[in-house]
């Protein structure tokens, strides 16, 4: 039995799908590689270059997260939204540092 969604779900997810489909075409390696650049820029580069990637990081991740959100259980959801709070903090704890 499958749950109505919301219009705001049906929306974001209708918008989302060209880019998604262009995920799935792209190599399998392409997600991660710009998961792993983004967290690199955010631990090493300077503050003002690094909060920007942490934040589109914790982005892409709250996306991603939201469009699965339906098909996933409850230890994977609460994973998704432990990482995002985790990459939102340390951006946090890079702004408070300098």
């Amino acid at each position: 039995m499958s749950t109505p969604s919301s219009p705001l779900r049906q929306r974001i997810t209708k918008v989302s799908y060209p880019y998604v489909a262009k995920l799935h075409a792209a190599p399998k390696l392409t997600l991660p590689g710009i998961t792993l650049f983004l967290a690199l820029v955010g631990v090493f580069a300077p503050v003002p270059v690094g909060i920007p990637a942490l934040v589109l990081l914790a982005l892409l991740l709250g996306w991603l997260a939201f469009l699965s959100w339906p098909a996933v259980t409850t230890g994977p959801r609460f994973l998704r939204i432990f990482s995002i709070l985790v990459i939102l903090l340390f951006a946090v704890s890079r702004i408070a540092t300098g």
